[in-house]
């Protein structure tokens, strides 16, 4: 009997509060999706990312200062994504977080980083090269989006707009101070000829 309550007391809730479309939506397009799978180098990964961000800023119809998808890349990117406001910007915090869970989980396995080919004497070869490279890229990005998501702050939003527009600028501000804490990039020197 018990038994047959509680499943009449889910259904009931179940109907009256209806999950979140927002948060059962993939915020990635099939396309992207690919994409992602095939980059599996962290710089190229990061990269990627922030470009999928660009669309969705571009979605906004605002220009954020990122690469723009040539008419010769678009087909590979599929078509932009058709969201609302909320969903659009729900997206931004989302893929920023995953660039930041993608950084933080090779930071602790280092030795599960996706090396370029040992052939390719012009691609860098080590963790250690490429991992504050993308630390950097992401930073870049994040200072880029700073401005914009500033300023939606003093626009007229809603709570779930206003804790998403939050949550990513509190993403962008860790990104940037994470630069700090990664070791300045050596200069190459050449040794002289003997």
């Amino acid at each position: 009997m018990k038994f047959l309550f509680f499943i009449l007391v889910s259904l009931l809730l179940s109907a009256a509060f209806p999950p979140n479309a927002a948060a059962q939506r993939d915020y990635f397009t099939p396309e992207e999706v690919e994409l992602i799978r095939d980059t599996q180098k962290i710089d190229d990964r990061i990269a990627l990312l922030t470009k999928i961000i660009d669309r969705r800023f571009t979605a906004l119809k605002v220009d954020v200062g990122g690469a723009k998808i040539s008419a010769k890349e678009a087909e590979k990117w599929g078509v932009l994504p058709e969201l609302t406001r909320i969903e659009l910007l729900v997206d931004i915090k989302r893929i920023l977080q995953k660039a930041v869970d993608d950084i933080d989980s090779l930071a602790e396995r280092p030795d599960s980083a996706i090396l370029p080919d040992p052939e390719d004497k012009k691609a860098k070869q080590s963790f250690a090269d490429l991992f504050p490279k993308a630390v950097r890229s992401l930073a870049s990005a994040a200072q880029r989006y700073r401005p914009f998501l500033k300023a939606e702050l003093d626009r007229p939003n809603d709570n779930a707009e206003k804790g998403s527009i939050l949550t990513s600028l509190e993403l962008c501000d860790e990104i940037i101070a994470a630069v700090d804490k990664i070791p300045a990039q050596m200069e190459k020197t050449r040794k002289p000829k003997n």
